[in-house]
């Protein structure tokens, strides 16, 4: 809504424009009036809309025409005086007043007009015969108003309606000759209905009808109110009410009524509190709150935002088989302006056998947007309704930005739920079927894949130590004398090589040289199509004499030329690496360098440093909770009860010791 309003005067010389302004400020008529009154400005807590409003008079005697054309186009409203006993007055609103606003406004962008008939004190009759046929005539004049200056009558409402055209205009919402709602309000409305519709049964129910009240009016309805409501409906129209419950048909004629009845403060009310501007468009404050990402930082959902997306899905998941069909990825986005995702998604999520994304595959996709575009993230929860069905300011409540990547290094512990591995080879040496084979695809169904529906990232889950965490696969162009300093910052990298192919190696080796060999980044050598003839590299060392060389992990051999269920231990390894990248800790198997070990090694340790700090702090809880109990029975109870868990933490540890 907007910030202030500024009300412009015009008329023919003593129709009353200034003592309309006198009466106003002084609740009086003034005795001596002068040719034009200083602009007034009325603060905010004195008007019904709680808006600064700003009053301008004009006067032909004192300003120039050029003053006048200033005057409208800076003015939000206009109110055209008339005297009602003087004709010319009210022929000049056509022949000169109308006309000259018209010519000094834009026609997409008209300000309205209200039609002010001043002096009813000094006539019987009412104006309103030869008025009507002038605002059927032109739509921009949003209403018209009898008042009298002398007796202060219809003042404050001349000033309410003037300030209410602004607020609320009429014009974005209802077509007069038609008698119904504009398109864009029936399109902005629906919005407001489909996500309102919790059960998305195409009803809005009492409970839906009481949230939808107390989100935009802070008051939800009695009963009685709702019964009333919905009884005004059925006599107006057959099909507006359902199930007891109010249908989209039922609702749009509900705003179209109160738009009939000059309440359009209800309807701006409803569409602004779901985002909307004057021009029934989605504001950019509500689209993409500020959210502010120092350097180093990512951007993950956080728990509620899961819990929104999650009931989004169910809500739309009418089959109930945990999958969207393409109806039903349709049917959820019809509050959105586009259709956001493309065929891609479905090869970089996890699908069913059908090919429709699974629930994980929807949270994964949510997950890799808010990781990549954490403002695209904003914008879609936007549409949904995220901030207004959770009762958040914005958005942005819905976004956790991680610490400082340098801080996860230095406290060796990482709170993160999201990991990027960039994923570097040559052309043809397997990057694509490495990415498609974590989403659980083998060679037979990647061949099923169009060209132009490959996708360059692949996501879903991975469990590290019973922590459930995002792994996102980025397959990178083989390009690599161009790669910037953005494009390689990653948590891990993965370097592909065709075993079958005698110059394929040769990237790899090159790429790690040159970019990651000084590198704090944790890399793996995946040695792809394994199930072919292995050939000899046409490089100076061979791939595992390059790996023990660097201190790099042994080629991982990899294949997804299989029939049997793909084993995605490497990406498990891949995520462990990830969390814990400078794990150096002696390995617990014949490879002496396996970062996986040398992982399970650390947490081991830090599980029994954990231990080992619980223990001394029930000792010291107990000896301070009990320090005037000094028998030796007292001393005996713990000495046996501090035995017992140190027991216990190392039973636990020679268990973790022998799982490897």
């Amino acid at each position: 809504m907007r910030k202030d309003v500024r009300i412009l005067l015009v008329g023919e010389p003593k129709v009353g424009k200034t003592s309309l302004i006198m009466s106003l400020v002084s609740e009086e008529f003034p005795d001596e009036v002068p040719l034009r009154a200083e602009e007034i400005t009325i603060p905010a807590d004195v008007t019904p809309e709680r808006v600064p409003t700003h009053i301008v008079d004009y006067s032909e005697a004192e300003q120039s025409d050029e003053q006048l054309y200033q005057e409208i186009s800076k003015a939000n409203v206009i109110c055209i005086v008339y005297s009602v006993n003087n004709k010319k007055s009210i022929e000049k609103v056509t022949s000169h007043w109308i006309p000259l606003i018209n010519d000094r406004t834009d026609k997409d962008s008209r300000v309205p007009l209200i039609l002010v008939g001043n002096k009813s004190d000094l006539v019987e009759h009412s104006s309103m015969e030869t008025i009507l046929p002038i605002m059927n005539q032109f739509q921009d004049i949003e209403t018209c108003v009898e008042c009298s200056a002398k007796n202060l009558k219809n003042i404050s409402e001349l000033f309410y309606y003037a300030q209410k055209a602004v607020l609320h205009p009429t014009g974005p919402l209802y077509c007069p000759e038609e008698k119904e709602l504009k398109s864009s309000c029936i399109k902005a409305l629906t919005r407001i209905f489909k996500v309102s519709d919790l059960d998305n049964d195409g009803i809005l129910n009492d409970n839906e009808l009481n949230f939808f009240q107390r989100t935009c009016f802070n008051t939800p309805l009695a009963p009685q109110a709702l019964e009333d409501v919905k009884n005004v409906v059925r006599r107006n129209m057959n099909d507006g009410v359902k199930d007891n419950g109010l249908t989209l048909k039922g609702f749009l004629f509900l705003h179209t009524l109160f738009i009939q009845r000059g309440r359009h403060e209800t309807t701006w009310t409803v569409l602004r509190r779901f985002g909307y501007d004057d021009d029934l468009e989605l504001t950019q404050e509500y689209l993409f709150p500020i959210i502010k990402i120092p350097p180093d930082c990512t951007t993950e959902l956080n728990h509620n935002a899961y819990l929104f997306l999650q009931s989004v899905f169910d809500k739309h998941d009418k089959d109930r088989d945990c999958a969207l069909s393409p109806e039903e990825v349709k049917d959820l986005f019809k509050v959105f302006p586009y259709m956001p995702w493309g065929p891609d998604v479905n090869n970089t999520v996890c699908t069913n056998d059908q090919g429709w994304i699974t629930y994980q595959g929807y949270l994964s996709q949510w997950t890799l947007t808010t990781y990549l575009d954490v403002q695209r993230s904003l914008e879609y929860l936007g549409y949904l309704g995220y901030s207004i069905i959770y009762e958040q300011e914005s958005q942005a409540a819905a976004i956790t930005v991680t610490r400082n990547k340098r801080i996860d290094l230095q406290k060796k512990q990482t709170q993160r739920s999201v990991f990027r591995c960039n994923v570097l080879g040559a052309r043809g040496s397997g990057k694509s079927g490495f990415l498609q084979a974590f989403l659980g695809r083998n060679l037979q169904r990647q061949r099923r894949i169009r060209e132009d529906h490959k996708s360059f990232y692949a996501i879903s889950t991975t469990y590290v130590y019973g922590q459930e965490k995002y792994l996102l696969l980025h397959e990178m162009m083989p390009d690599f004398d161009f790669l910037s300093e953005a494009e390689l910052a990653c948590d891990v990298v993965c370097l592909v090589y065709d075993v079958n192919n005698p110059r394929s190696f040769e990237y790899c080796a090159k790429v790690y040289k040159q970019y990651f060999i000084d590198s704090k980044t944790p890399c793996v050598v995946i040695a792809a199509k394994s199930d072919l003839h292995e050939v000899r590299q046409h490089y100076s060392l061979s791939p595992h004499e390059f790996c023990r060389k660097h201190k790099l992990h042994p080629p991982q051999p990899f294949t997804c030329n299989t029939t049997e269920a793909l084993n995605k231990d490497i990406y498990t390894r891949l995520t462990t690496m990830a969390m814990y990248p400078h794990a150096r800790l002696r390995c617990m198997c014949a490879c002496n360098r396996c970062t996986y070990c040398l992982c399970q090694n650390l947490l081991k340790l830090e599980l029994l440093r954990s231990i080992k700090a619980q223990l001394r702090r029930v000792v010291y809880n107990r000896h301070m909770a009990q320090a005037d109990l000094k028998n030796s029975t007292f001393w005996l109870r713990a000495s046996v009860g501090a035995t017992v868990i140190a027991v216990l933490g190392f039973a636990m540890y020679r268990a973790l010791l022998k799982q490897r």
